[in-house]
């Protein structure tokens, strides 16, 4: 007896088609997968790259550094001394005419408010003056004369005064103070204020600085 084999039969056209169908719509799924993961990464890239390029500009060229003051000099003008000595005359004021240097490093320029100086003698004020506001352009250097009028009243009273004046030479301190601001693109602000403490050792009878030191300090 001969056993005749089972036939299948074939799967119906249209199961084909509907498979071949969900295989191309998985391809392309996975195409458009790969798309946006590679657009995502050229945009993740970019920012970083963006990212890295401002972080460094941020702490060189756009860096804030602090700008600084310097005496140049000191010019005396008006002094009298009592005949025969080294000592001035009351009632009539000494005036002292300083040359101040405000250097500015930085991209962006450094605008300062009302600047303030004094004159110690001794550890007593004996002179003030204020200054007017103004601005120091980029990477540029403002030189400004500063005049303090010393008060001879309280200079003369002083019980060191006529020791010192006896050796030719008078030693005083000097306070100036700057407080100002550095703004980068209206983005990077920085509040700064330079102070600068000298003391200057004057020839009375020259009228010459004999010798000058100073220390300059920034606080932010």
């Amino acid at each position: 007896m001969v056993e005749h084999e089972q036939v299948r039969p074939l799967a119906p056209s249209t199961d084909r088609t509907s498979s071949d169908e969900e295989e191309s719509a998985l391809q392309s799924k996975k195409l458009r997968r790969r798309r946006c993961i590679k657009c995502c990464g050229c945009i993740t890239a970019v920012l970083l790259t963006a990212a890295i390029v401002i972080v460094i500009l941020i702490f060189t060229i756009f860096r804030i550094k602090n700008p600084w003051i310097k005496l140049n000099g000191v010019t005396i003008t008006q002094l009298e001394l009592i005949n025969n000595t080294n000592i001035p005359k009351p009632g009539v004021n000494i005036s002292l005419i300083a040359d101040v240097s405000v250097k500015n490093p930085n991209i962006a320029s450094f605008r300062y408010n009302n600047t303030t100086s004094a004159i110690y003698y001794h550890g007593e004020v004996v002179g003030e003056a204020r200054g007017p506001p103004g601005r120091a352009k980029a990477r540029r250097t403002m030189r400004m004369n500063v005049t303090v009028d010393i008060m001879t009243g309280k200079l003369v009273s002083s019980p060191n005064l006529s020791t010192e004046a006896g050796t030719g030479l008078l030693t005083m301190d000097s306070y100036s103070k700057i407080p100002g601001r550095v703004k980068l693109l209206n983005i990077i602000k920085k509040h700064i204020t330079v102070t600068m403490n000298c003391s200057i050792t004057v020839n009375i009878s020259s009228q010459a600085i004999q010798a000058q030191k100073c220390r300059k300090k920034v606080d932010l």
